[in-house]
């Protein structure tokens, strides 16, 4: 296996379905000529052409609004939006059009649409450009939303995205493009929906995604040391949400730590420790504690900014505490 960028393997995924079937198309700002801000799709425009590969204006809501119509009328539109801060300015049809329209007019019509979007800190952005808001579309029934965290994942699952026939909401980490790691050769599909141990322990739990899997493997590694060895859960997609592998690795530590970037209050972390008090009551051993970003709008000051957002020692604080 090629050991890449998950920049690349985002690159590749996008490549290969656009060249295994032709109703697959990218839209968004600067995807074309310039190569789109993160350069996933340098070269895409001189190799596959304007029809395909289309520069729209500054406008998330038309990008959006554009790619539900072309997704209705059976083409696999992929919308890129800059950054999900922008999302925002489209969030009426993301939740009320492309989250419903399938139910709402009893699955005469589908979607099959994707859209791909940059989410949280640690770039100096500023507050209104570094947020992780994804419990937020997550909350929403009827829209998929994947969040990645191994360039492995990031390619197998947008390939599974881009064929499905359900809207997708598909998270970028800002500051994982440039991680390595090996990524299967040819045909690599990853299922929506479905959980994964990305590193197997016996005495605490730890459930992530994205950047959190990052920074919790690292803790696993410096905790190892000390002989604690944690079992690292990857939700990879939050709806629909796969509990059985969270469960089943918490049935045997009987400890949990949830780990996000998004902020403690309503989150990703509530939901999860919701369902395990619910479902595996009887095996809590200690109460389960969450990881997450401080509860202010991240500051722009480099410092400032790594002191708000979860690190590596704060993962393994929380797992020595439950311990």
């Amino acid at each position: 296996m090629a050991k890449i960028t998950m920049r690349e393997a985002i690159s590749q995924a996008l490549w290969e379905e656009m060249e295994r079937d032709p109703k697959v198309f990218i839209l968004g700002e600067e995807v074309g000529v310039w190569g789109g801000t993160y350069a996933v799709t340098k070269g895409f425009y001189d190799h596959f052409g304007p029809e395909r590969v289309r520069d729209t204006p500054i406008a998330e809501a038309a990008i959006v609004g554009a790619a539900i119509g072309a997704s209705m009328r059976g083409l696999r539109p992929i919308a890129e939006l800059m950054t999900i801060n922008f999302a925002f300015s489209a969030m009426d049809h993301i939740v009320n059009e492309a989250a419903k329209m399938h139910y709402m007019f009893n699955g005469q019509m589908t979607l099959p649409m994707v859209i791909r979007t940059v989410g949280g800190g640690g770039r100096q952005l500023g507050a209104t450009h570094s947020q992780t808001p994804d419990a937020i579309f997550a909350h929403f029934p009827g829209l998929k939303v994947v969040a990645p965290g191994t360039p492995a994942d990031a390619k197998g699952l947008l390939k599974s995205a881009i064929r499905s026939n359900d809207p997708i909401f598909f998270i970028e980490h800002a500051t994982l493009y440039q991680t390595r790691g090996e990524v299967p050769e040819g045909e690599h599909l990853v299922p929506i929906g479905k959980s994964t141990v990305q590193r197997t322990g016996r005495d605490v739990t730890v459930v992530t995604y994205s950047k959190g899997l990052e920074i919790s493997l690292k803790a696993a590694e410096q905790l190892a040391k000390d002989g604690i060895e944690i079992e690292v859960v990857d939700l990879r997609t939050l709806r629909p949400l796969d509990m059985e592998p969270v469960l089943e690795s918490f049935k045997k530590t009987n400890r949990a730590v949830i780990v996000e970037e998004g902020w403690l209050s309503f989150g990703v972390g509530a939901e999860i420790s919701a369902r395990i008090y619910e479902d595996a009551f009887d095996y809590v051993d200690a109460p389960i504690r969450r990881v997450a970003q401080k509860e202010v709008p991240l500051p722009y000051n480099r410092t400032l900014e790594q002191m708000a957002l979860p690190q590596v020692e704060d993962v393994i604080k929380a797992v020595k505490e439950v311990i």
